[in-house]
Order: C-alpha cells, then sequence, then structure tokens
C-alpha cells in the first residue's frame, strides 16, 4: 500500500540520514526530503518533483520545532502515532498543500 512504501521509506532515510542533516533522496517517481536534527529528532517529507525543495525543509523546520516543544524528548524513541498526540500536524499538511487548478 501507499502508506506502507511511505513509512518504510521515510524510516529507512532518516535511519541512514547523519544528524544534523538535510537530504533530497529520489524513490520511484517522488523526492523524499529528509531532516534530521543534530539531537536526533527527524521527519521526512514525500512530494512529487513539482513541490518546491526550499518549502518542504520549511515545513520541516516548523514541524519538528514544534513537535520538540510539545511531546518529551524521553517520548522520542519509542513513540508511535497511537502513543503521541501531535495534533499540529494536520494544520501544517493542509497549510503547505498546493492546490493545483485543473486545466
Amino acid at each position: 500500500s501507499v502508506q506502507e512504501f511511505m513509512t518504510f521509506t521515510s524510516q529507512l532515510i532518516a535511519e541512514r540520514s547523519a544528524l544534523g542533516s538535510r537530504a533530497s533522496v529520489k524513490e520511484q517517481e517522488y523526492l523524499c526530503h529528509v531532516y534530521v536534527r543534530s539531537d536526533g529528532l527527524a521527519g521526512v517529507v514525500i512530494a512529487d518533483n513539482e513541490y518546491p525543495q526550499r518549502v518542504c525543509f520549511t515545513l520541516l523546520d516548523k514541524v519538528l520545532e514544534e513537535f520538540s516543544r510539545q511531546v518529551s524528548k524521553m517520548d522520542w524513541p519509542s513513540g508511535s502515532p497511537a502513543t503521541i498526540s501531535y495534533s499540529a500536524l494536520d494544520g501544517y499538511l493542509s497549510k503547505y498543500q498546493v492546490q493545483r487548478v485543473p486545466v
């Protein structure tokens, strides 16, 4: 499924990225933008080739910064969507979603 692909690819890319690094990796028809902070907190945005890279990293900066303020660092390693509540993500995804006009 698409969800499984996104989860597996995100985990793999984040695990293989160095602390304090940013990278964009092509996977199938997508670009996966990863940011691993120096404290080990990581985020991945999977987008098409047309979505601006700079915007992806701005989104990652904001989401990871807010997440780190709201969720205890002790919960990061063992946390999952089922155990960590972070409702602000939906708002960020909505705000940064590109609305395409049909031709």
